[in-house]
């Protein structure tokens, strides 16, 4: 049941009997005839406005229906690393965004990890100027620039050579005429000695996220005080939490206005850390933080100058580094509800409201398209699958 095929726009239809993330008992969601979401109601209640005629009934008997996911830490898919764009790659960008709407994402941010000036400039330009032109297609919400304004003794796998210090004069080099397509930048903060970064960027208009960092508690408050709401994969390239020094993500944690990215493939983070996240953290949401080879198989694969191993989804440098993994995103839904580590409806609204509220975009409410993803849990094995909803059901 976990598929997706190019199909029309799902329109002029009244869902009903719908579980839906955030609405309490069962709702009827009416799609009208241009694909857009017209009202979500509880069962049984009037509609308040007349719907068409013709209008179809889909009984979904008790399955949830979501967004698509929204991914927003995503290096790259079918063998493309998103900092090796270049003017005669770009159609690759249209494959992997059809591919990604396949594996259920509505919307993602190409994340640009730690490299040069001028491969991270040469790949902004191309993703400025690049526009989908398929329906069945996620869609690009800007970009992630993870690095270079990483601690080096947490830098992880990023190439230490392209790492920089953190000044506004840096930042101003490496974002040049593009701050109006960078969504979200990583960064640790203890690299700023002026305090000033941060209030810059976020001038800009850029969240700022804090990220492979060595940054204890009380620095980490001090970036929050000015501005910085997320923290990229919690517990990966950070302080451990620890009872005498919480570190960054403890701080976060304790912190209602900042979100927390996770990775759950059960090896960036093992499940039982996760479910003390879950229990410790209301704000959080899932990334894949999937590599270049995301949808290829397991194997060897080029990664900048350096090559990664990928072995049951699992990416590693030749050292053992663990550098990301190859899972897509919804695959991270699954995985909590398989491991018991939350129900059905937190691990749906993880991957597809968590992360549109994270970047300031609506959820599912009326006046969206009606990009729905259909999930059901099996009663007998408790496996959880999805289809998205087309125009033929």
């Amino acid at each position: 049941m976990t598929k997706a095929t190019p199909n029309p726009i799902l329109s002029n239809v009244d869902i009903i009997n719908a579980r839906v993330p955030g609405y309490q008992d069962l709702q009827m969601i009416w799609v009208n005839e241009n694909g857009i979401i017209e009202q979500i109601l509880p069962m049984g209640t009037v509609c308040k406005r007349l719907p068409a005629e013709d209008l179809q009934i889909l009984d979904v008997a008790g399955d949830w229906i979501s967004l698509g996911g929204v991914d927003l830490q995503i290096n790259g898919g079918l063998g493309l690393a998103f900092p090796d764009l270049t003017a005669e790659n770009a159609p690759m960008l249209e494959n992997i965004s059809q591919f990604l709407w396949n594996v259920g994402v509505d919307g993602y941010l190409p994340t640009l990890v730690t490299t040069s000036i001028e491969n991270i400039q040469r790949s902004l330009a191309v993703i400025a100027n690049f526009s989908s032109i398929s329906v069945n297609s996620a869609k690009i919400l800007g970009v992630h620039l993870e690095g270079p304004f990483l601690n080096y003794y947490k830098r992880g796998a990023h190439p230490a050579e392209y790492l920089l210090p953190l000044s506004i004069d840096k930042v101003k080099r490496l974002i040049g005429d593009y701050a109006s397509i960078i969504k979200i930048i990583t960064l640790a903060p203890e690299l700023d000695t002026t305090g000033k970064v941060i209030p810059y960027l976020r001038s800009l208009g850029i969240i700022v996220s804090l990220g492979h960092s060595q940054a204890t508690a009380v620095e980490a408050q001090s970036a929050f005080e000015m501005g910085v709401t997320m923290i990229t994969h919690a517990f990966n390239a950070m302080p451990p939490l620890h009872h005498r020094e919480p570190g960054l993500l403890g701080a976060a944690m304790n912190n209602p206005g900042v979100m927390c990215s996770f990775i759950a493939d059960g090896q960036h983070v093992v499940p039982i850390m996760l479910e003390i996240l879950l229990r410790a953290s209301k704000g959080l949401f899932l990334v894949s933080d999937a590599l270049a080879p995301l949808g290829l198989a397991d194997g060897v694969y080029p990664w900048d100058s350096r090559q990664i191993e990928i072995i049951n989804g699992t990416a590693r440098l030749a050292d053992g580094t663990l550098s990301g993994t190859t899972l897509p995103l919804l695959v991270g839904v699954q995985n909590l509800v398989k491991w018991g580590i939350c129900d059905v409806e937190k691990a749906i609204y993880l991957a597809t409201d968590a992360p549109r509220k994270a970047i300031n975009l609506p959820t599912l409410t009326p006046n969206q398209p009606a990009n729905f993803l259909r999930w059901h849990q099996d009663e007998a094995t408790g496996e959880l699958s999805w289809q998205r909803l087309t125009g033929d059901r």
